[in-house]
């Protein structure tokens, strides 16, 4: 009798410990399982409200910037329109006309006017057409196998742990099992179908953008999750098995929230916006700034197209237009002066190295 009241003192404390040991891991699980819900809603705004001042930059550009736009269009459209009477009413000499040509192709290259597009001769040879369509050819094939490269790239940075299948899997089968608490036909009173109705909203919008965190908040919320109990060693296991799953699918949704939110930024529109913040806290506004850039590059045309204009009416000479508008004659020495400041600059440095 001693022996065997001894063996079962002995047996409580063991089950005791390992019950403690899961309570432990189970801790610990929750901790980093509402940490990560925790800093992918905080990643998900910030990525939401970034997009949403891309928008309304674009919308407050557009809105006061067109005019100004559409100003720098016109202008333009009439230099090609002056070059273009100029070269089908003047009569120049061959050496002359290239020059002329040149001035114009130049003011093209330099992006201060549009380029023109010419129009290839119809008579083309076959041989060259053809040419050009397997250069084509090759470049869209080139091109597939660069963007397949790089889904085949992406997919890998994507899913190091948890393949893609698996979390589409996981975000549907908790979107069953939510649908399956909250369907407004599940239930027959009125006041509770309208508020399982809105709770769907939810978990459809969270479903439609694969957000497994904001599946796992609502179940959370609503404190529809699995029920265990603590003193149980089998019930302690399950759960911290799918604990560690989901915290697995988490980090991969938390590491795909950071790097959208870094592609956005480093787009141009990205960049723009996050300049205007800096504008901003410098008690800058950035609007006023690129409207007055604007307009200095109106005044720069247009002094371009009044002496092209000039020209065609004959008001100057073929060796003052061939020297160019005095405009341009002083952008080019503040282009040199800031190259030659910069090379001195670089030369001040590896010389004090």
């Amino acid at each position: 009798m001693p022996r065997s009241a001894s063996s079962s003192s002995h047996s409580n404390p063991k089950k005791s410990l390992a019950l403690s040991s899961y309570h432990i891991r189970l801790e610990a699980l929750e901790k980093e399982h509402q940490w990560l819900l925790k800093q992918i809603k905080r990643k998900r705004t910030e990525l939401n409200n970034f997009v949403e001042q891309m928008r309304s930059l674009a919308t407050e550009i557009f809105h006061r910037c067109t005019p100004t736009f559409e100003k720098l269009v016109d202008i333009d459209r009439e230099i090609h329109t002056l070059f273009d009477e100029i070269f089908s009413t003047r009569k120049f000499g061959k050496q002359t006309k290239k020059d002329v040509e040149g001035i114009y192709h130049s003011l093209q290259l330099a992006g201060i006017i549009s380029p023109k597009i010419e129009q290839e001769d119809e008579d083309t040879e076959l041989d060259e057409l053809f040419e050009t369509n397997e250069q084509e050819n090759n470049f869209s094939q080139e091109d597939t196998g660069k963007r397949y490269q790089y889904q085949e790239t992406r997919q890998d940075i994507e899913s190091p742990i948890v393949n893609k299948n698996d979390s589409s899997r996981k975000v549907r089968q908790t979107f069953l099992r939510l649908a399956e608490i909250f369907h407004p036909d599940k239930v027959t009173d009125g006041e509770t179908q309208m508020r399982h109705t809105e709770i769907m909203k939810e978990i459809n919008k969270a479903y439609q953008e694969g957000d497994f965190a904001r599946l796992l908040e609502i179940e959370q919320q609503h404190q529809v999750g699995e029920n265990i109990n603590i003193n149980n060693e089998d019930d302690l296991t399950r759960k911290c098995t799918r604990l560690e799953q989901e915290n697995e699918f988490l980090k991969t949704q938390y590491e795909t929230l950071k790097r959208e939110l870094r592609l956005v930024k480093n787009t141009p529109e990205g960049e723009m916006v996050s300049d205007c913040r800096k504008a901003a806290r410098a008690g800058i506004d950035p609007m006023e700034q690129m409207l007055k850039q604007v307009e200095a590059q109106i005044q720069v045309i247009s002094s371009i197209r009044n002496f092209v204009q000039d020209f065609r009416e004959q008001k100057i000479t073929i060796k003052e237009f061939l020297r160019g508008p005095e405009v341009l004659r002083s952008l080019n020495r503040e282009i040199m002066e800031d190259l030659l400041e910069q090379m001195f600059d670089e030369l001040g440095v590896i010389v004090r190295f």
